[in-house]
């Protein structure tokens, strides 16, 4: 009996035992858990350290507007410098209501730099395009206003009879603070008759530029039609300075979107041209 009681009193104290380091097991899981939840709301305490950050994100379009300021004043310089053109210097204008180009009209520098603008018969807008006049133009055009003594003169160059059914013509010349119009549709003036006709191959030139630059783009089969325009124009002497048209007429001759046929003359054109140079240099 003894030893039963003995045998007995040590499981209870094993059980006891084993029972009190459950309770201690149990107690540090809980201690352990206590401290996760106290590490989690630490988080949001350091968020609340990085307020500032949002200040330094929006820093930069504030940066960014300054850029945005100082890039107009480009543009209100460019729009200054563009007040100061200056006026041009000649301007040749043709009316004839009835022909193909009713209205033509030149004006351009003492640098042969300008536009040209032309109304076509039965149509309301103005067509215009920039020239360039050479340095041959330019100087046939100043040597005869000087024949004229242009400014200086008052001498009416409109002949006796009127034949204005041919077209009038208007000449403007500015120089100086200085400016005379002549008006006339027949004159017998060798001078003013020749400034005449060197603007009429000048609006010869550059309205054929413009009508193969557009059936180039919107007709290419046009373009040996109007090619054999040219010929004729330059067999005639009606074409002011035609080397200047050499630099163009290659452009074209070598332009696949073209028939083979106004490539063809284009270079043909480019020959003769040459050849008259040559003619005239000897």
């Amino acid at each position: 009996m003894m030893m039963k009681a003995l045998f007995a009193t040590m499981i209870a104290a094993i059980f006891v035992s084993v029972f009190a380091s459950g309770i201690d097991g149990q107690t540090k899981t809980r201690k352990s858990t206590v401290k996760r939840p106290v590490a989690k709301a630490a988080v949001p305490v350091e968020t609340k350290r990085e307020e500032p950050v949002p200040e330094t994100v929006s820093a930069p379009p504030k940066r960014n507007e300054r850029p945005s300021g100082s890039t107009n004043n480009p543009g209100v310089a460019v729009s200054k410098r563009s007040t100061g053109t200056e006026p041009t210097a000649f301007s040749y204008e043709f009316s004839q209501p009835n022909f193909t180009l009713a209205l033509i009209r030149v004006d351009h520098d003492e640098n042969g730099k300008g536009k040209i603008s032309f109304t076509r018969k039965d149509y309301d807008e103005a067509i215009s395009d920039p020239v360039s006049l050479s340095k041959a133009t330019i100087d046939r055009l100043n040597t005869f206003f000087d024949e004229l003594n242009f400014l200086d003169s008052n001498e009416d160059y409109q002949y006796e009879k009127d034949y204005s059914h041919l077209g009038n013509i208007k000449i403007t010349r500015r120089k100086d603070g200085r400016q005379r119009t002549a008006a006339f549709n027949w004159t017998e003036n060798k001078s003013a008759r020749k400034l005449a006709d060197e603007y009429r191959k000048i609006t010869n030139e550059y309205v054929w530029i413009f009508d193969i630059k557009l059936a180039r783009e919107n007709q290419p089969l046009e373009t040996p039609q109007i090619m054999s325009r040219l010929e004729g124009l330059i067999k005639r002497n009606e074409i002011s300075d035609p080397p200047h048209l050499i630099p163009f007429l290659t452009e074209l001759n070598n332009d696949e979107r073209l028939p083979l046929m106004a490539r063809n003359n284009a270079s043909r054109l480019i020959a003769q041209i040459l050849k008259q140079v040559e003619k005239a240099a000897k």
